[in-house]
């Protein structure tokens, strides 16, 4: 019976992930990822469930609450949720 051996796959070395790594920061931009100011304005009380999990989600916890999350499709979806509860501006 033949024996058979198993092939590893080939790495990246240190000095390819550093690359790929500097490709990424270069393509998001010479300032970095933008991140954007939000404010809790309205209670999440008396709102569907869901709406308070994402306010959790968003890290907003109390009323009047104002954190910085990076503008990113998915925050972007999760603030046009709730978008009746909070305030967005672009962080300067």
């Amino acid at each position: 019976m033949p024996e058979t051996r198993k092939v590893k796959s080939a790495k990246p070395t240190p000095g390819q992930k550093r690359e790929g790594r500097q490709r990424r920061q270069k393509a998001a931009g010479a300032a970095g990822p933008r991140t954007l100011r939000v404010k809790q304005v309205r209670s999440g009380i008396g709102h569907a469930e869901t709406f308070r999990r994402t306010l959790r989600a968003l890290g907003l916890h109390h009323h009047q609450d104002e954190i910085a999350v990076p503008d990113t499709p998915s925050v972007r979806g999760m603030l046009n949720k709730v978008r009746h509860l909070v305030q967005v501006r672009e962080e300067a």
